[in-house]
């Protein structure tokens, strides 16, 4: 739901270069006004919302040139999202009302309303602002798959000279195990970050996984009870999913506790482990619990172009590049066609040098 924040001394560096767009035209004394693209003028509340939102749950204050920065960089993107909300408004490509709530019922559906709720206000949304929000990223990704995603073509000849030049990379040398999991402590503030009926100990955590084992048992899909369950913010927002690991990882006391490591040697695709709980080796303490699915197994040796999983890799890939640059391109065309004025890059380069 939340776009993850990126170290603020890398924000400032890219936001340097967004000081030299900065238009030399004044915005009339409008200190409520930190950018104009045509004639919509972002106002200083919208940016200060977003950056609240973005520095919630930090475990320390930006300082002031981090605080700059970071701003910099967030006003550069509501820049670029006006100018792409603008364009799919003159191609008339806007989501429809139906289209956003059937976003919003599918986001609301692994949670109850109370929960759902909770997370939103954790986060630092209204529900009315998150639909808008949704709306937005909808209308974006309708013009982008109309003016860009449509006009990707990848045809049998690329993927063959793809192959041919990185045949090496389809040789699997040990079998790789496709994992996801979903994680739930037993430490009060581990891991870190705000996380909505959070367990504060083990018989919490305890109660916690057993209610999304029993979901599992009643058929629900891993991925649902994942994203409503797992404290591991970095996996549940993708269904838990782990990506890939090698076979010597799996076995590796240094990487996996005896406990989950046995469990899924046992398990067959598709399969999911019965709750394990991690403990501290030195005091048998119980840290989490966790249920571990197996998504797929795949066995060493080398994978032929007559593979389907093969071509469809390798399609994705391709896919994933050329829309990539695309887009970039994209962007750069619809920034050149408009009229844009950021008033806060001005803003910072003229008080410059002054304290």
């Amino acid at each position: 739901m939340i776009q993850v924040l990126k170290p603020w001394r890398n924000v400032l560096l890219a936001a340097l270069a967004l000081m030299f767009m900065a238009s030399s035209c004044n915005h009339g004394g409008d200190k409520d006004v930190v950018a104009k693209v045509n004639s919509y003028k972002v106002l200083r509340s919208e940016l200060d919302r977003v950056f609240n939102r973005q520095i919630a749950g930090s475990p320390r204050k930006p300082t002031p040139e981090e605080e700059q920065g970071l701003r910099l960089s967030i006003l550069g993107q509501l820049i670029g999202q006006q100018v792409y909300l603008q364009k799919a408004e003159k191609l008339g490509v806007v989501a429809t009302d139906d289209e956003v709530e059937s976003k919003m019922t599918a986001e609301k559906a692994p949670f109850t309303k109370e929960e759902y709720s909770k997370r939103l206000e954790t986060a630092g949304y209204t529900e009315e602002e998150r639909r808008q929000e949704i709306r937005q990223k909808l209308t974006m990704d309708k013009l982008l798959n109309k003016e860009v995603l449509s006009k990707v073509t990848i045809s049998d000849s690329d993927i063959q000279t793809f192959y041919n030049e990185h045949k090496a990379e389809f040789n699997i040398i040990e079998p790789q195990y496709y994992l996801a999991h979903i994680f739930v402590s037993a430490q009060p503030n581990a891991p870190a970050g705000p996380i909505p009926n959070k367990a504060q100990n083990e018989v919490q955590a305890k109660d916690k996984i057993t209610k999304a084992y029993h979901r599992l048992e009643s058929g629900e899909e891993f991925a649902a009870v994942a994203a409503q369950y797992s404290e591991d913010l970095n996996t549940a927002r993708s269904g838990g999913e782990l990506g890939v690991a090698p076979e010597s990882q799996i076995k590796s006391p240094k990487d996996t506790d005896a406990a989950t490591r046995d469990a899924i040697l046992r398990l067959k695709p598709g399969q999911f482990t019965d709750i394990i709980p991690i403990k501290n080796p030195a005091t048998q303490t119980v840290l989490a619990y966790r249920i571990v699915k197996l998504i797929g197994r795949e066995v060493a040796g080398q994978r032929e172009l007559s593979d389907p999983a093969v071509q469809q890799l390798i399609r994705n890939q391709l896919r994933t590049q050329r829309e990539q640059f695309l887009h970039s391109a994209y962007e750069e065309v619809l920034r050149d066609g408009a009229e844009i004025h950021n008033y806060y890059a001005e803003e910072l380069l003229k008080n410059a040098g002054h304290k």
